[in-house]
């Protein structure tokens, strides 16, 4: 039992309060006594493990989920057997905003590794946000966040080519990286290059193609899930290029 009894004792003292990350999350900009009303609202679950579901696709929508720890990935089925990575999601980011509107989830998430989440039951936090309009405005930014992202992706996947586009997943994971207070130029990719290959609409080979290319022109040094960004100006130029074909 004494194990039980732990790890519910760190799941009763996770609190925004404390949290590295609330600078970044939806509590961003809010009063300490604020901050005391988002926290009663939120239900702190076990950790999920790797390969578990946070919720399957077409489950009924009932909460938003901020990633405190580790990673998620977003899979939508099309039907036919065909299966698409559609989003990864890190600390501090919001899960379950593109289900808001049909009230089902639109994909599977699923950790990539050892991943907690706090939930955020959505009718608790849609009464409180009409409270708070600190709050109300920065989920409108969370949300707004989302709609840039799908559109980024959508201009990524049609008009650039497979060097670009892998350089532009690699630059955007830098800075999201940076903006948590981790290395932008050395990290470690939670994700195998099969996730990437779905995610960018590429081959896994022609993503381990690119890895290699990368590292023949000395702008990435590759091991295993290790990627250290050797010319972060080179890696831009790639990612911002146009397709001109």
């Amino acid at each position: 039992m004494e194990p039980v009894r732990r790890r519910r004792a760190v799941l009763h003292e996770a609190r925004c309060q404390t949290c590295s990350l609330s600078s970044l999350c939806l509590p961003l900009s809010l009063e300490m006594e604020d901050m005391d009303q988002f926290d009663a609202i939120i239900r702190r679950r076990a950790p999920l493990k790797k390969g578990e579901h946070l919720f399957r696709q077409g489950d009924d929508f009932t909460s938003v989920y901020a990633v405190r720890s580790g990673s998620l990935k977003q899979i939508t089925s099309e039907g036919a057997g065909v299966d698409q990575l559609t989003n990864f999601y890190l600390p501090s980011e919001l899960v379950g905003l593109d289900a808001i509107d049909e009230r089902h989830y639109p994909g599977s998430v699923i950790a990539l590794e050892t991943t907690t989440v706090c939930e955020i039951p959505f009718d608790r936090l849609d009464q409180l946000s009409e409270k708070l309009p600190e709050l109300r405005n920065q989920l409108y930014r969370s949300m707004s966040k989302e709609l840039r992202d799908d559109r980024r992706m959508m201009r990524l996947l049609s008009r650039k080519t497979a060097d670009q586009r892998l350089a532009s997943f690699l630059v955007k994971l830098s800075d999201r990286f940076r903006r948590r207070g981790y290395s932008p130029y050395s990290f470690r990719l939670s994700m195998p290059r099969a996730d990437i290959g779905s995610y960018l609409g590429l081959a896994v080979e022609t993503v381990s193609r690119i890895v290699s290319r990368f590292q023949a022109q000395e702008i990435l040094a590759v091991s295993g899930r290790e990627v250290q960004i050797l010319n972060m100006a080179k890696l831009q130029q790639f990612a911002e290029e146009e397709d001109v074909s």
